[in-house]
Order: C-alpha cells, then sequence, then structure tokens
C-alpha cells in the first residue's frame, strides 16, 4: 500500500516491543517511523531492535515531527491524558492504551480535544476487533442462546513484580484499570446498552491500589452482568454470555494473537458442549491497528469512537464509588 499510516510510538514499554509495535508494523496500511524515549540511546537501541529508522530523546521531538500522522501510547495510565493533548496539539492522531484516562471527567476533556481539532482519537481495546466477540454477538443477536439473562466475565494475573508501576496508585495503578477494563468493555458490547446501575467489592492492596474487584452491573431489559479482575488470581480470560436456552463461552478473550486458535463454545441447558466453533487465527492488534488507518485515511469511520471510552470509565468511576461507599450506584 502506497499510502501507509506513518505511526510513531511514545516510550520504549515493552507491551509495545513485544506486542503492538511488531502488529502495526504487520498491518497492511501501517509502518512504524519513530519512536520516542527520555532517555536517546536508549530510544536508539529500541528503534534498532524493531527495525524503525527514527529514534527521539523526548517525546516533544516526535511530537515536533511533521511527517508522522499517528501516535500510540503505551505510557502508564496517569500519563495517557496529558499526552493525547499534546499529540493533538500536534495535530497527530492517537491510539491510546487502556484505559483512556482515570476518570470520565478527564476522557471527556480528550475527546472534546479531538473533536475541535478534527482528529481520530481511539482506545486500544484490540479483542473488538476480532471475529471472535464479533461473532459472538451476533449469534446472540440471532437467538442462539434464548433470551440473553447473564453475562460473566473476568480478567486475572498473578503480578509478582514489585517495582511494576501497575503497584502504584499515583501513577493510575490497579486492576481494575489495568485488566477490570476489559470485561466492563466486554458487557458493554454485548449488551448493546450501558448499565443502569452497579454494585461492587473491592479488596485494597497495602500499596493503595485495588487487587481483586468484583461487581454486578445491572442492565435494561433485566440483564445482569457480573465482572471480576485481579492481580492476585491466577491468569484467567474469559467470558460466558447465559440465556434462557444455553451459553457461549470463551476463553483467551481480550487479546487474541495469531498464535494462537480461538473458538467459542456453545452450551445447552445441561451444560454440554452443543458445538464448537473454532475461529482462524487473527492477531486482534493488527486488525485494530489496520481499522485505525483506515479511519484516518478517510476510508471509513472509527469502528468505536472514544466516547465509547467515556463509558467505560463512566462505569469504572460507578464501582470505584460503589465499593468505597458500599452502595449501588445509579448511572
Amino acid at each position: 500500500m502506497a499510502d501507509k499510516v506513518r505511526w510513531g510510538v511514545l516510550s520504549t514499554a515493552g507491551h509495545a516491543r513485544n506486542t503492538v509495535i511488531p502488529a502495526i508494523q504487520a498491518a497492511s496500511n501501517a509502518e512504524v517511523v519513530g519512536v520516542a524515549s527520555r532517555d536517546k540511546d536508549r530510544a536508539r537501541v529500541f528503534a534498532d531492535r524493531l527495525g524503525i529508522p527514527n529514534a527521539y530523546g523526548s517525546y516533544e521531538d516526535l511530537l515536533a515531527d511533521p511527517s508522522i500522522e499517528a501516535i500510540y501510547i503505551p505510557l502508564p495510565n496517569h500519563m495517557h491524558k496529558p499526552w493525547s493533548i499534546r499529540a493533538a496539539e500536534a495535530g497527530k492522531h492517537v491510539l491510546c492504551e487502556k484505559p483512556i484516562a482515570l476518570n470520565a471527567a478527564e476522557a471527556e476533556e480528550m475527546v472534546q480535544v479531538f473533536a475541535d481539532a478534527g482528529l481520530k482519537l481511539a482506545e486500544a481495546f484490540q479483542w473488538r476487533h476480532h471475529p471472535q466477540g464479533l461473532q459472538l454477538r451476533e449469534m446472540v443477536r440471532g437467538g442462539a442462546i434464548g433470551e440473553m439473562k447473564l453475562i460473566d466475565a473476568g480478567f486475572s494475573f498473578m503480578l509478582t513484580e514489585s517495582g511494576n508501576v501497575r503497584w502504584d496508585p499515583a501513577m493510575g495503578g490497579g486492576a481494575l484499570y489495568d485488566v477490570g477494563c476489559y470485561p466492563i468493555s466486554f458487557t458493554r458490547f454485548i449488551a448493546e446498552a450501558e448499565p443502569l446501575a452497579v454494585t461492587a467489592q473491592i479488596h485494597w492492596h497495602p500499596s493503595g491500589i485495588d487487587d481483586l474487584a468484583v461487581a454486578t452491573m445491572e442492565f435494561p431489559g433485566g440483564v445482569l452482568a457480573h465482572i471480576n479482575c485481579s492481580f492476585a488470581l491466577p491468569l484467567r480470560r474469559y467470558y460466558e454470555v447465559v440465556g434462557t436456552e444455553g451459553s457461549i463461552a470463551a476463553n483467551h478473550t481480550y487479546n487474541p494473537k495469531g498464535d494462537i486458535p480461538v473458538e467459542l463454545v456453545k452450551l445447552g441447558p445441561d451444560r454440554i458442549a452443543q458445538e464448537r466453533i473454532a475461529l482462524p487465527p487473527q492477531n486482534s492488534y493488527v486488525l485494530m491497528a489496520e481499522d485505525f488507518g483506515r479511519a484516518v485515511r478517510g476510508e471509513a469511520e472509527l469502528r468505536y469512537p472514544p466516547e465509547d471510552a467515556v463509558k467505560n470509565m463512566r462505569v469504572i468511576d460507578a464501582i470505584f464509588q460503589s465499593a468505597r461507599e458500599g452502595v449501588r450506584v445509579e448511572l
């Protein structure tokens, strides 16, 4: 493709190095042309390792490069809002890691800045671009499980690194921001509605962050959703949608890559598998980058507009409020 979107990356984060940058490089309509670090030597080593031509010794220098069109931001959570806005001020489109901000008010401010600038902003929930979730939603819409009644979704892993930024509340640490945002977005995606109310409980780690959270979300039509997330439980990435005539479940959700086949399992009322739907391996990060690139080029609208990120943050805000105050929070 002659007119590939030219990407720059703010920071040399491990997730960017190992997962997202290779995916953008593999996208049919993208090329990564620059990476920035506060240490130019570090940026150069990082860039050389990944075959990126340009390295910058500051985020400002990268944003000042007029040849770069889109920015991927994998910075710590508390830096998402300020650097997204700095990128918009420099005329760049932004794909920002989740959560897009630390609360709904921050997210609303970001959305307004990008709207005023006529630029694209998206939250990096790659799973929504993969056939696994999209096909499940079509099956639910088509009545495959009867009338939907319950959504159960969770994401957890054991966080053992003592110095990890996820332990720092000042940097937007915590399980809800890091992994809980995924099942929240999934429940809203499948319900195709916003929750009416939330009730939640949280276990607070001595560091001040949440290391285990559970919440019940009440949706229109009597649909309930249960989500859970944790840094203190084994790796679990799952969802199940339950209806009056059975359910559909999936594992290895939220971040499917091309190296692992995924499937949907349709269960009957007796919990016996009636059908296993194997999906061809696809890298959800590549699909996300390509979708974003098409929006940048004006070939399609953003599949998930940034207003969706605001709605997800409203639920996260409500979960924190419910857990801290011990009350049911209406949205």
